[in-house]
């Protein structure tokens, strides 16, 4: 073999080498679902019903009938006449009244709180994020069957999707006074709790599980002589949309290594991470 052609082979060697260690080298792709929830709903109802029904049939039946005589009392004639009459009057009346509560399970999805989510996610370097089709089947029984949404193509191209559930939702509206003072605290907050798994698209595997938390509060101070309060519900939900996202990346970091198998630049000696036995990820483009 000449040296020339092993210069050849050497190259295209190193060049497949640099190709295999970009492709290694590159961020895993991750969709994220809107947070599914599923809550038991109680709603009062009343029902009155009232109907009428009435009929009338009236009949009348008259005859006349001459008398027979001889020629002789032709004179003397005389008619019978007879008559009836029939009246049929019907009325009917139907009333019905219910009143109660009935409940059902209403599941769906929320299109909020998963924005920063991604937009954190983005920020870590960990992972891209590709978007996913939202669940718009009529059968909500199938909202939490994930694998049969993957399998579906619902995220195309990820090789991951975390799938979030929430677990809790309360909003909260309070009216402190505050001592010694003609002054009252008024606060609106809201404190969302929701479950996430990361599974893999290849083999469904849960490669991370964990809760996280956002919160967000909005306080106004009002004179107790009165006026009128408007408190920001705006800014609440920005606000734990917001901690929610910061809440989920912190949580999901520390399960990283060994998932995604790449380290973003500049956290390779960091110390964020102490090496561990990683998971080769192979991504097909």
């Amino acid at each position: 073999m000449t040296n020339t052609l092993r210069h050849l082979l050497l190259g295209a060697m190193l060049t497949m080498a640099a190709a295999q260690f970009a492709t290694a080298a590159q961020p895993a792709k991750v969709a994220v679902t809107d947070l599914a929830y599923e809550e038991r709903v109680q709603e009062y109802f009343r029902n009155i019903s009232a109907s009428s029904r009435s009929s009338l049939k009236a009949s009348s039946r008259e005859s006349v009938r001459a008398a027979e005589y001889s020629d002789f009392d032709r004179d003397r004639a005389s008619y019978a006449r007879r008559s009836n009459a029939a009246i049929d009057a019907r009325q009917e009346s139907h009333f019905s009244y219910a009143e109660g509560t009935y409940s059902y399970i209403d599941r769906g999805e929320l299109r909020k709180f998963t924005g920063d989510i991604k937009g954190e996610i983005v920020k870590s370097g960990y992972f891209r994020v590709v978007q996913g089709k939202p669940f718009t089947a009529k059968n909500t029984e199938k909202l939490y069957d994930i694998i049969a949404r993957i399998r579906q193509g619902n995220y195309p191209g990820a090789d991951y999707v975390l799938f979030g559930t929430v677990s809790s939702i309360q909003f909260r509206e309070e009216a402190n006074p505050i001592d010694h003072t003609d002054t009252v605290s008024h606060t609106l907050s809201l404190e969302l709790v929701a479950d996430f798994s990361l599974i893999s698209t290849k083999n469904y595997e849960i490669k991370a599980s964990f809760s996280a938390t956002g919160a967000g509060q909005d306080v106004k101070l009002l004179s107790s002589a009165g006026g009128t309060v408007v408190l920001n519900r705006g800014k609440v939900i920005s606000a734990v949309s917001k901690s929610l996202g910061e809440d989920v990346i912190i949580q999901l970091e520390e399960q990283l290594a060994g998932i995604t198998g790449y380290v973003p630049e500049g956290r390779e000696h960091s110390g964020e991470h102490p090496p561990q036995q990683q998971e080769e990820v192979i991504i097909f483009r």
